[in-house]
C-alpha cells in the first residue's frame, strides 16, 4: 500500500538517497551517464539541502512509502509549481510516481490553484503527458540538459 506523508527533517538523508539514485539510474538515458551532468544535477540534492527544503515554509515536500518503506519523493512550491517527483529505482513501475503526482495535484487544487506548472525531464515527459499535462512554452536548459515546461488545469 502506498502512503504519502509530509516530510520531516529526519527524512532528509533518505530523500537525498532517493533523488540521487533515481537521477543516476532511472534518468541514465537522459544524461547518457555523463558524470559532469549527473554531478551538476545532484549537486543540490544533498541531505543538507533537503533539510533546508523541508524547513522552507514556501515548499511542501512529501515522502511516498510503499509498505512503510520510503519509495519516492515529491515537492512543490507554494506558488503552484511541482518541483520534484522521483521514485527509488527499486520501486519503479509500482505506481509511486502516479501516486505522488496525484497527491501534489490534489494539494494544488485544495490550495486554490486553477493551474499547476512543472518542468519535465525527457525521461518523465511522456509520463506527464499521459497524466494530461500539456507542453507550455519552449524547452529550456536544466542542469545542462533540456527541460520541458508543462502545465495542467487543476
Amino acid at each position: 500500500m502506498i502512503q504519502i506523508r509530509k516530510a520531516s527533517e529526519r527524512d532528509a538523508s533518505v530523500a537525498s538517497e532517493i533523488l540521487c539514485a533515481s537521477i543516476r539510474d532511472l534518468c541514465a538515458e537522459y544524461h547518457n551517464n555523463d558524470p559532469e551532468l549527473v554531478s551538476r544535477w545532484i549537486a543540490n540534492k544533498t541531505p543538507g539541502h533537503l533539510a533546508n527544503w523541508i524547513a522552507n515554509p514556501q515548499l511542501a515536500l512529501f515522502i511516498a512509502e510503499l509498505d512503510r518503506r520510503p519509495a519516492g519523493i515529491g515537492c512543490l512550491s507554494l506558488d503552484g509549481e511541482i518541483l520534484l517527483n522521483y521514485v527509488a529505482p527499486a520501486h519503479r513501475f509500482c505506481g509511486i510516481s502516479r501516486a505522488v503526482l496525484s497527491h501534489l495535484e490534489g494539494y494544488l487544487a485544495q490550495a486554490g490553484f486553477s493551474r499547476g506548472r512543472l518542468t519535465s525531464t525527457k525521461t518523465a515527459h511522456r509520463f506527464y503527458r499521459r497524466a494530461a499535462w500539456l507542453d507550455f512554452g519552449e524547452p529550456e536548459e536544466m542542469f545542462g540538459l533540456v527541460g520541458y515546461p508543462m502545465q495542467k488545469d487543476m
